[in-house]
């Protein structure tokens, strides 16, 4: 039966009513067992970009807000004091992964071997992960094991182990030339409207095209997504974004800056050009230049979204990221060594800090045009340098760096929130603050408002109504990314 979009949020609702019901597995790590909950005392930013308002009490009833003011506290109420901390919705990553590299494997000069990246499911690090650092709901935004990623998603619904609420995206779209031996490459247009049919069929809520699909492949692709009320992200090369935007895919992956290849002089027609070109054309390119300024205007006239994933391409910048204890401690040893080394060896090549001061750039600029940005983590690990992007903590260190980039905290907590929400067509449960939305809250110690920073201090984590111990979620994943 095919899925339309009407479908998808009934068996949502669904699903969020089904997590009342918990198994033992997800208990353990409940923080607060009550069905009528009111936190006093909070500072609340509500995900709208308003101010926050100071001494709120929140009322939760089951897995909804009831009421959010300074009225008294109703009696038989389980009373949470949150007095110097604040509430903020639940964290929404649009590029979330459930995956982290095996390890790569390379030529004797150093190049990567065809084949090199093979990925890992991190079926049980990673949902607990994103709970823990505040991330109530995902988009995968890209599957290497999509039975894994479905099945996962109907346990968490269910209650059976702990998690987000999850969108699962298909498998890649991927053309030929892959460097992944679990993606399958599509052979013609034929294949992408049959390979989309047949997983919408199975159950995802979006589409994901990759770097060396054609033109024709991924108008084949849209055409059969938006038949069936889906939408479709891409991580493009092959593909410019502005002849993406003119075939109406509805949103792109990281930014033009970081991806875009129409800046590549001599780019050759549905050909993802070598690496070092696109390199230095995108740290070298004029954002106030006529081409971006073009692209720009393409997107906000197709109305095509872009995610910023700030955080993943920061790794390439190793003297830009702090080393965080939380991260280290959740990885695998050999995974933190390869990733320690990398660290180490990496080159200083100043175009790598070009691209990404230059894509932060870019985001500022699309929003004060009326762009459309998305906020996402990417926490893949693909290539050692780039293991250091861990789910939930990515999507933390996303919202520092959208503040880095000339952004307010409330405006990076809005995109993070109710502008992602908005994209998913979850807008009406999810996103903000508000009477008769789903309790997917935050509270964190001190005032993300004026430190972005204090989004990192995690105290607990509703979702559904269900409030989440995000010490003994971390604790209980730790030493284990990149094994399982």
């Amino acid at each position: 039966m095919q899925a339309t979009g009407a479908v998808v949020g009934f068996v949502y609702l669904l699903s969020c009513a089904a997590t009342a019901q918990l198994s033992p597995d997800v208990r353990e790590y409940v923080k607060f067992d009550a069905q009528f909950i009111a936190i006093t005392g909070a500072r609340v930013i509500d995900g709208t970009g308003a101010t926050p308002r100071t001494g709120q009490t929140i009322l939760i009833r089951d897995d909804k807000i009831e009421s959010i003011g300074t009225s008294s506290i109703p009696s038989g109420a389980k009373v949470i004091d949150a007095t110097g901390r604040t509430v903020l919705p639940g964290l929404i990553d649009m590029h979330g992964h459930i995956f982290y590299t095996a390890g790569n494997v390379y030529h004797k000069d150093g190049s990567l071997a065809m084949g090199g990246i093979t990925l890992n499911e991190m079926l049980y690090t990673y949902p607990r992960l994103y709970l823990a650092a505040g991330v109530t709901s995902v988009r995968t935004t890209g599957a290497i094991e999509p039975y894994t990623d479905l099945n996962l998603k109907k346990w968490i619904d269910r209650g059976m182990v702990p998690g987000p609420k999850m969108d699962v995206t298909s498998p890649y779209m991927e053309g030929e030339g892959t460097m992944f031996p679990q993606m399958h490459e599509l052979t013609s247009p034929a294949d992408a409207q049959k390979t989309a049919a047949y997983w919408a069929d199975e159950g995802v809520t979006s589409f994901k095209a990759y770097m060396n699909i054609t033109r024709a492949e991924l108008k084949a692709l849209i055409d059969e997504a938006h038949s069936r009320g889906l939408k479709v992200t891409g991580h493009l090369c092959s593909v410019t974004s502005r002849e993406a935007a003119a075939l109406g895919i509805d949103n792109l992956e990281h930014g033009p800056i970081a991806v875009d290849t129409e800046f590549v002089v001599n780019k050759v027609p549905d050909k993802c050009p070598p690496f070092v070109d696109m390199l230095d054309a995108q740290a070298r390119v004029d954002v106030n230049g006529p081409m971006v300024q073009q692209i720009t205007d393409d997107l906000i006239r197709h109305h095509v979204a872009v995610t910023s994933t700030l955080s993943v391409y920061e790794l390439d910048v190793p003297s830009h990221l702090p080393i965080r204890k939380e991260v280290t401690d959740a990885m695998l040893p050999e995974s933190l060594a390869s990733y320690m080394a990398a660290r180490k060896r990496a080159n200083g090549d100043p175009r790598w800090l070009m691209r990404l001061q230059k894509e932060m750039e870019w985001e500022r600029a699309f929003c004060a045009a009326g762009g459309k940005l998305l906020a996402g983590s990417d926490p893949t690990g693909v290539g050692a340098i780039l293991g250091g992007d861990l789910a939930g903590y990515g999507m933390q260190r996303e919202l520092e760096l959208l503040v880095e980039a000339g952004f307010t905290p409330l405006q990076a907590i809005h995109i993070a929130t109710q502008e992602n929400a908005e994209f998913l067509g979850r807008s009406d449960q999810i996103g903000t603050i508000a009477p008769g939305k789903q309790a997917d809250l935050v509270i964190v110690e001190g005032d993300p408002s004026t430190d972005i920073a204090d989004i990192e201090k995690v105290e607990t984590v509703f979702k559904g109504g269900v409030a989440y111990d995000p010490v003994k979620l971390a604790e209980s994943v730790r030493g284990m990314v990149g094994l399982r």
